[in-house]
């Protein structure tokens, strides 16, 4: 339970600290959030509860393919707000075009060949 606890508080730790420098310098904040530390931190995780590097690989892998559908939204979001769309709309309209991107993502991979 205890590893569970310290699990979240780093976790969140890292999300608290990314919103903190990116109030002082979006540029920074940017950078730091798209450093991969929450997956390095899951895998190492997945490492310590189960030692299986199949499963890591896999994961790592899956990753990589999760990670593209992601990259539209970062570029549609400041273009709806530049535009005019409320917050909450461009936010939810980013997070829908990003759930169709997935739905894309898994059926395009296992047409050749990729489970995810």
């Amino acid at each position: 339970m205890l590893y569970a606890i310290v699990k979240a508080l780093l976790s969140g730790f890292i999300i608290m600290a990314v919103s903190e420098i990116a109030k002082r310098s979006p540029s920074f904040g940017a950078l730091v959030v798209s450093l991969p530390l929450i997956s390095i931190l899951a895998i190492i995780w997945l490492w310590n509860d189960t030692g299986d590097k199949e499963r890591i690989a896999s994961h790592a892998e899956a990753t990589f393919w999760y990670v593209l559908p992601t990259l539209p939204m970062f570029l549609v979001l400041p273009a709806l707000l530049r535009y005019g769309t409320g917050f909450w709309l461009a936010l939810a309209v980013s997070c829908l075009l990003t759930v169709l991107l997935y739905l894309a993502t898994i059926w395009i991979a296992a047409r050749f060949g990729v489970s995810l």
